[in-house]
Order: structure tokens, then sequence, then C-alpha cells
């Protein structure tokens, strides 16, 4: 698509926006039943594309993506009349006689830009906040998942007129188009590299951003965990979506008096859920593209795998695989990893295990299998990360009553249920003065009196 039609979206969007038309209530709930009935209707034709971009089973496709899409939108249904009403506020003395409140107003026209590794999931559901809160949105899903993007494009063009919402497909140079023009907010999912452009060109426009990115995930495994409680669900987590989930275990860190008793129990757990021969296993994933293949296979070394690591790159799968014996200069820990290679690494002292995690960039998930309250204190009052979970993996970014989001090198800003209309929303602070009194002692003259009264009530 080129710029001028961009700019021609972009202007028609605006000139919707400014009607007033997505304000009323009525016209966002109406809006999110359209999304809603679609999903429902459609799930199978999603499903199947979910399958050919990633090779997602349909238990895993709506459970990861479909399923939480319809979550949002029923909770937003559900709390929309609150999330969009007036908040009162405390009126201060000196503002006597008032009135004071919050009102939520819609930013104006989005810009969501989503991922290839949740393309359905991370595509709508920012754009449920956003229709929520009153917006108007053009979605730039990734070229990698085709598949789902023309099923997204489709959906939309059903559901809405262009002018309210709108899909552009492409690549680069659509997201470098895109990128040229003046938002009111860009919601961005994605690497590091791009975001970094994302915020650059926004920062040109003053465009406020929200950036989910990624980061070397460390799942903790203290020696008094549930060994077995723990490979069962750090296995399920680190090896989800064949691994490429922004918040997946990167690595395991663990103490060092439990590291052979873990490695077995995560062995044992990989066979377990994916059976002898994860390759031919219809349920396990597959890769996005054979760019991404080939990356992660050249962090595979095969001195060091104690599990899985073979792979197959006509089909563009790759065994779960455990490396052992890693150190912090292996290709393996030097990136993001995302995809199905788990290295495993120790610490042996609480006070070393904090400065490991303190001394690296600041994740977008951290994860601590523990029994000892103790440590689990220190850790999540001691170390920055995004959100996490204790005995448990993945599962913090699936409620809607709580926000998601990174911190630092990991992204900026949330979203999720409430936080998720805040994010999409401009919050007015509102005095609304009587007429009926008017307090003189901030005007002039100002006598020693007056300034004895101010710094009485000032104070």
């Amino acid at each position: 698509m080129q710029q001028l039609e961009m700019q021609a979206i972009l202007q028609k969007q605006r000139a919707y926006f400014k009607t007033g038309a997505t304000l009323p209530l009525k016209f966002r709930i109406d809006a999110l039943k359209k999304l809603q009935s679609y999903i429902k209707k459609n799930e199978q034709e999603i499903t199947s594309a979910l399958t050919t971009d990633l090779g997602k089973s349909a238990i895993e496709g709506f459970m990861c993506e479909i399923g939480l899409v319809l979550s949002e939108i029923s909770y937003m249904l559900k709390n929309i009349k609150k999330f969009a009403a007036d908040e009162k506020k405390k009126t201060c003395i000196t503002n006597f006689a008032a009135k004071s409140y919050v009102k939520k107003s819609p930013r104006g026209v989005i810009l969501i830009m989503s991922p290839w590794n949740y393309p359905f999931l991370l595509t709508l559901e920012p754009l449920v906040d956003a229709l929520a809160a009153g917006n108007t949105a053009i979605i730039k899903p990734s070229a990698y998942s085709a598949a789902t993007s023309k099923v997204i494009d489709k959906m939309m063009k059903e559901c809405f007129a262009p002018e309210y919402v709108t899909v552009i497909t492409g690549g680069r140079a659509e997201n470098q188009s895109l990128l040229e023009q003046k938002f009111d907010y860009i919601f961005f999912t994605g690497s590091h590299k791009v975001g970094r452009e994302v915020m650059k060109k926004a920062a040109d426009n003053f465009t406020p951003v929200t950036l989910e990115l990624g980061g070397k995930s460390p799942c903790i495994v203290d020696k008094t965990a549930k060994i077995a409680l723990a490979a069962k669900r750090i296995v399920w987590g680190k090896f989800l979506n064949c691994g490429q989930t922004c918040v997946a275990p990167d690595f395991i860190l663990c103490h060092e008096s439990i590291k052979t008793e873990l490695i077995t129990a995560l062995k044992q757990q990989i066979l377990v859920q994916f059976g002898v021969v994860p390759l031919a296993n219809n349920s396990y994933g597959k890769i996005i593209n054979k760019k991404h293949f080939d990356r992660i296979c050249s962090l595979i070394d095969p001195s060091k795998i104690v599990c899985g690591g073979k792979s197959d790159a006509a089909i563009l799968k790759i065994e779960p695989t455990i490396m052992d014996n890693i150190s912090w200069k292996d290709p393996v820990m030097t990136q993001e990893i995302f995809g199905p290679v788990l290295p495993v690494l120790t610490y042996s002292t609480e006070e070393e295990l904090l400065h490991i995690l303190n001394s690296r960039a600041r994740p977008l998930a951290l994860y601590l299998f523990t029994t000892n309250q103790a440590l689990e204190q220190k850790i999540l009052s001691r170390c920055s990360f995004g959100g996490g979970c204790v005995n448990d993996t993945i599962v913090h970014l699936a409620t809607n009553n709580m926000g998601f989001g990174g911190v630092g090198e990991s992204g900026m800003g949330a979203y999720h249920g409430k936080v998720g209309f805040d994010t999409f929303s401009h919050t007015k602070t509102i005095v609304n003065k009587k007429n009926w009194i008017d307090v003189k002692m901030r005007y002039q003259p100002y006598t020693g009196a007056k300034e004895r009264v101010l710094r009485r009530f000032l104070k």
C-alpha cells in the first residue's frame, strides 16, 4: 500500500472520530458484540489459520488465542459502563465550593502493530481494549503469519467500516510508512529492534506508545521447590507454541544441589507431554519460518544436549531440547531464544542468585519455584521485571483482572481488562466550580491576613 493511501485512511478515521460517533457506550458495546459473534461463528477458520502459520492444534489455538480474546470481550462487556464512568474525587478546601472528578476520553486514532507468534490474540486483545475505550484503529499484523493476517483482514471488513477499523497488510515497507504518520497512540508488540524504531518515530510526533517486547525471562528453581510439579509446569510453559512466547521461561537458574534431579524430572515431563517422538506429535507446533528455524538451531551446542536436539527443516520442527553445562558466554545465553531450547544454569547462594538477576537486563517475566517464603519476598521485592508467577509459568498474563506489561528493556505500558481500557483512554481532571460563592483569598491584593490564612490551609 502506498503512503498516500495510508494517509487517506488515517484522515478518514480522524474525521470519523471527530464526529463523536465512537463515544456512545451503546456504539462501543455493539462493536464488541459484533466481534464476539464473528469469532464464535468463524472459530474453525481462525483455528485453521493458526495451524497453517504455527502448527497450533485446535485446543492450543482456543486455549491460548481465541478463548482469551473472547474472555477479554466478555470482561469488557460486563465492565465497560463502570470503566467509562466519571470518577468522583475529593475536593480540597482551597477549591470550595466545587465538584472534582476525572473523565475518561478516547485517545483518537490508534495504530496497533502485532507480532506473528500469537497473531490472533496479540492483535485482537489490544483492539478490544481500544474499541471499548472509544477509539478508531488501524491494525498492522505481521507478514510472517500470513494466514491469520488474512483472516483478521476479512473479519474487520465484515464487521466494521474502514473509517472505524482498517487492516493494513504487508511487510517492512508498510511498517515504515505507517510509522511516518501521526497517530494519537501506538501499541506495538514485537522485537526490541523494531520497538526502538517505533519509539523513535513516535517521538517525532509526540505520540505516546505502549511497547510489549520481551527478553530473557529467568525461571528460578530453589532447593525447596516441589521438583516434579515444577518440571511439569516449566515444560508446559517453555514449549507452548514451540517456545515462541514472549514470556516463556528463557532459561532455568536452579540451586546447584537439585540440578540433576530437576533435569531428570524435565526429561520425564517432555516424554509425558510430547511423546517419544515429539516431531511426529501433531499437537506440537512448528517454527514460524526457515529464518527463525536456522537461528534457533544455531544456538544448540550438540555437546551440551541432555534431552532432544533433533530437528526437521522440512516441517520446521525442533524437538523440546534441554542443554546443560551452559555458561553465560554461550550463544544460547546472548540473545532471547524464542524457541524450544532450554538451557540450565546453577547458583549456590541467595546473594549470588540476586547478583545474577540484577546484573542483567530487566526481563518481561520472572518465574520462581520455591516453598521458601522469605526467598520469595526477597526475589519479588529486590528484582525488577514485568510480571511473573510463583510456582507456575505463563499464566499471569491470562487474567483480565490484572494488567500485563514490561519494564525497561522489556517494554513499557500495560494492557488487559481495566488497565487496557485506561491505556487507550486519556484521563481528564476536572474541577467544576460553583457560582453561588467566590472565595476572595486567591485574588490580589495579597495582604498579610491572606498570607496567614493561605499558609494555614496549604501546609
